[in-house]
């Protein structure tokens, strides 16, 4: 006799089975190193906000929302310069750390102030992940993980919708 698993049932037991998967040392010691998640000086009412981002833009920051795989403006992005919060303008990557993972989302090695973005820990879907957000606004920005290149071993995998560009030159 075939037994039959529902939806329900199967994304359980993987959330089961990953929830009991070890973070790796570069993980554990990136979240060390983050701001207090309890703090969040900047904020902003929902109406503003609404009115001011697009409505994917407003899905990804404020409902941890999902652009689709490459769908965002920034993932062949390759000027010079650095990549900020499209709520608060937080510098957050520089494009000396942008890569390409091949994954459908602009990639970083790194941040370039680990003050810039708290982490936490991320259950949803039916699996453990770590949650990147803006350490002054809050704002969702993607998650990390650890199958980056060195030295930092890490992949922030970012929605395009969360960032904005600006354009500088290292002199």
């Amino acid at each position: 006799m075939k037994v039959q698993f529902s939806l329900l049932v199967w994304m359980n037991i993987l959330h089961l089975i990953s929830s009991k998967k070890e973070e790796s040392p570069s993980i554990q010691k990136l979240k060390a190193s983050c701001k207090d998640t309890a703090t969040c000086p900047v904020s902003y009412p929902k109406e503003e906000l609404k009115e001011r981002l697009t409505p994917i833009q407003y899905k990804v920051t404020q409902e941890s929302g999902t652009e689709r795989p490459f769908s965002g403006k920034f993932v062949k992005h390759d000027e010079e310069g650095s990549y900020r919060c499209i709520v608060c303008g937080n510098r957050i990557f520089s494009s000396e750390d942008k890569f390409n993972a091949h994954c459908g989302w602009p990639s970083f090695s790194d941040v370039m102030n680990k003050e810039s973005v708290v982490l936490s820990d991320d259950t949803s879907h039916g699996e453990r992940r770590v949650e990147v957000r803006c350490a002054d606004c809050k704002a969702h920005l993607g998650h990390v993980f650890d199958d980056g290149p060195k030295p930092s071993g890490v992949r922030f995998c970012v929605n395009s919708a969360s960032l904005d560009f600006k354009k500088e030159t290292t002199v």
